[in-house]
């Protein structure tokens, strides 16, 4: 695959899932769908540290609208010169989506480890789960101890377990488009020599 079709399908990938990461960072801030949790005591440290908004977000978005144009034709021409300014740009913005990624996976875990905040009897708030180094996640009838926001377990996990999944995924596009962006700075891109090869047939 060439350099510039292999950065498109990364940089539309990387889009796409920085999307997915900031809707549910949004939706680890209404547990249960409803504002009235919507508090620095009652929600979890991991989700007010906005892991899936800024770093599998926002820090993978720029990566991804970087890959998009270095697999096309942008402000910096369509020579030669002007793939090479893409590519190179690309390569300094997919390093800063690793890091992105890498904040989203660390903070994601920990809050799948830790559980989440939650209240026993409606008055009292902690993480129940905190001392179960995330054995909870394997005994469903231990998420029943949470009253307060209801179903606030399965809405955490479900949501932690996506940005997981997704930060794992950026993290490994990103790296292959720091991979591809590098050679596509040395050796240009293949689709000009295709279409060169074309014309001279013709």
């Amino acid at each position: 695959m060439c350099t510039g079709k292999c950065a498109r399908f990364a940089g539309l990938s990387l889009i796409s899932l920085s999307l997915i990461c900031i809707l549910a960072n949004t939706l680890l801030l209404v547990p249960n769908g409803r504002t009235t949790w919507t508090n620095f005591d009652n929600l979890s440290l991991q989700v007010w540290l906005m892991a899936g908004f800024i770093g599998g977000g926002l820090m993978v978005l720029c990566p991804g609208i970087a890959a998009v144009r270095a697999g096309g034709k942008g402000c910096c021409g369509a020579g030669c010169c002007g793939n090479r300014c893409r590519m190179l740009r690309s390569v300094f913005c997919s390093a800063l989506g690793v890091l992105g990624a890498i904040y989203c996976l660390s903070v994601s875990g920990a809050g799948l480890r830790i559980g989440p905040k939650c209240s026993m009897d409606g008055d009292k708030w902690d993480y129940l789960f905190q001392n179960t180094s995330g054995s909870y996640l394997l005994n469903r009838t231990q998420w029943s101890l949470c009253k307060e926001p209801p179903n606030v377990v399965t809405w955490n996990v479900t949501l932690f377990s996506l940005l997981v999944a997704a930060s794992c995924l950026e993290l490994l596009l990103c790296g292959m488009q720091v991979v591809n962006a590098t050679i596509g700075v040395f050796c240009g891109d293949c689709r000009k020599k295709e279409v060169g090869r074309g014309a001279e047939e013709l």
